[in-house]
């Protein structure tokens, strides 16, 4: 026999959708995106000066530590065009092609980013040191103290941009939220590697002048090239992660899911799936199962409210799917709402 409940059912909607976030939501990412667009462009400056600085250093002392960290600035400099590719890109609004939005163009530029400092960082930087190992450099004492001015003014840009980047992190609410910025996350990774591979290659071009072996300098380089190859893994298996498809934090599901259970008309959570579509928008599906006796009219209203309910608490949500279930009527029988007990499945 049909009940009422199977009527209702029958005729909800599928899904539930929220495509407008509120204006002050939107106010803010874009505030959010002109700061770390700032920070992209400032350390994509100190990039391309140091590189000229530390290529033409380079030639001048024949240092594969200084060559080496060349190479990583001319990485860093195309890393952050791609990331200024990413923010531009990534708020256009849906279309039809992509009706979720361009929010993993963030992702997908990152990977990119990550690639760039691999191959062009990690590996010239084992090629130089592998280099010098087998072959060795002779350099002048003018080259070793034309080469350390450059590192020093190097070290000085690195970590100006360092503290603009360390700056934004703390603007936006500081620890893993922040980071949580793909093009951000990039470019402190980015700064703080280089601060680290330019000390790197100050020590090994000082004990090279000092003690004359060049295995010093070739050490440094290569421990330049093992830096730059583990953060361009890190950061390539962060991108990776979000553009396959990942979920949203579990404190935020767990948050979700709590919300849906106190609804007086939702008999339990059947199911709940998210994913991270773009820095700020989240896909939340869910599929419920409704208390007995609710007719269609009355589902509408309610999948409506709830949805909304979601939307103004959680204002990255905002993509939200509702799937009201059949569930057979014996399992129905025995719901909490049936033997008059509250919860969730």
């Amino acid at each position: 026999m049909r009940t009422a409940q199977d009527d209702a059912r029958a005729a909800a909607p599928a899904a539930v959708r929220n495509d407008e976030p509120g204006r002050g939501a939107r106010d803010a990412k874009a505030t959010s995106d002109r700061h770390t667009r700032v920070t992209v462009l400032v350390a994509l400056a100190a990039n391309l000066v140091i590189a000229v600085a530390k290529a033409v250093g380079g030639v001048l002392a024949g240092s594969p530590a200084l060559l080496s960290e060349a190479a990583h600035s001319v990485a860093d400099s195309l890393n952050e065009v791609f990331l200024l590719a990413a923010l531009r890109r990534s708020r256009r609004p849906a279309d039809t092609r992509h009706p979720f939005g361009y929010g993993k163009e963030r992702f997908f530029w990152s990977l990119l980013a990550a690639v760039g400092i691999f191959v062009m960082g990690g590996c010239f930087s084992f090629f130089q040191g592998a280099e010098a190992l087998s072959q060795g450099t002779d350099e002048t004492f003018s080259g070793y103290v034309a080469g350390l001015i450059v590192l020093g003014v190097a070290l000085v840009a690195e970590g100006v941009s360092l503290l603009r980047a360390l700056h934004q992190v703390r603007r936006q609410g500081g620890g893993l939220r922040a980071l949580s910025d793909p093009a951000l996350r990039t470019v402190v990774a980015e700064d703080g590697t280089a601060v680290l591979g330019v000390t790197l290659a100050i020590a090994g071009m000082a004990l090279h002048m000092v003690t004359g072996q060049v295995a010093w300098e070739a050490s440094a380089s290569l421990a330049i090239g093992v830096l730059l190859v583990y953060v361009a893994y890190r950061l390539g298996r962060d991108a990776r992660d979000q553009l396959i498809g990942e979920a949203a934090d579990p404190e935020l599901s767990g948050r979700i899911c709590a919300l849906l259970r106190a609804q007086p008309e939702i008999d339990s959570v059947e199911a709940l799936f998210t994913m991270k579509m773009g820095l700020d928008s989240t896909l939340v599906a869910a599929r419920i199962d409704l208390v007995p006796g609710l007719d269609s009219e009355r589902v509408e209203e309610v999948a409506v409210r709830i949805k909304r309910s979601l939307a103004t608490t959680f204002p990255e949500a905002d993509q939200i799917f509702l799937d009201v279930t059949d569930r057979p009527s014996d399992e129905a029988a025995e719901s909490p709402a049936a033997t008059g007990e509250r919860g969730g499945a």
